[in-house]
């Protein structure tokens, strides 16, 4: 698939959890959102198969439960390296990171066919 598509897919899921969650997870205009998609995608593109490498024997004891808890760190720093991005706490990004994947994956699956 696409890297153009991939990113088309993530904003529109970040988008989607901005609106079904307004008051955990928030941004000022619809650039920071992009910008927000981009960090989020370069950061689960590049730096979430080391943390994953690393938590393997948590990822282990945890039967890959963990999984979510790295993908809610990655969301927070991106959120916290994108201006205009506000979440909540950690159980708003945790809320909302688990929206974006659950998103992500449905669009996924629908282009796929």
């Amino acid at each position: 698939m696409g890297l153009l598509i991939r990113f088309a897919i993530t904003f529109a899921a970040a988008f989607v959890a901005a609106y079904v969650f307004p008051a955990s997870f928030q941004y000022d205009n619809v650039a920071s959102l992009l910008v927000f998609s981009l960090v989020l995608g370069v950061l689960n593109a590049i730096v979430k198969p080391v943390v994953v490498m690393l938590t393997c024997p948590i990822q282990l004891l945890t039967l890959g439960l963990a999984v979510f808890l790295v993908n809610t760190g990655l969301f927070l720093v991106a959120a916290n390296l994108v201006p205009g991005i506000r979440v909540a706490d950690f159980g708003a990004a945790f809320i909302a990171s688990l929206t974006v994947t659950m998103v992500s994956w449905g669009l996924h699956a629908l282009l796929r066919k």
